[in-house]
């Protein structure tokens, strides 16, 4: 999930640049400016920060045993070959 201090900071730097003579805007404008903002991200298939570190880690860790259980299997056809030749 998106932290939503995120959404507050970027909606009050967008407001900063309204013209002086439309302050009386600037809440509004930073209320729609963020409700846009959240309402266009929540459309998008994003993943979070934390779920996306669980998936790479598992995939190293099955990255890993493939390269491990390859070796063995390279072991084993040796072996076989070995006693065929025998």
């Amino acid at each position: 999930m998106i932290d939503a201090r995120i959404f507050d900071e970027m909606a009050d730097k967008m407001a900063g640049f309204l013209p002086p003579g439309v302050s009386e805007l600037r809440g509004d404008f930073e209320r729609n400016a963020k409700a846009v903002m959240q309402s266009t991200l929540s459309k998008m298939d994003l993943v979070s920060r934390e779920d996306y570190e669980v998936q790479t880690a598992l995939l190293q860790k099955s990255m890993q045993r493939l390269k491990e259980l390859e070796a063995r299997v390279g072991e084993l056809e040796s072996q076989l070959q070995n006693r065929s030749e025998a």
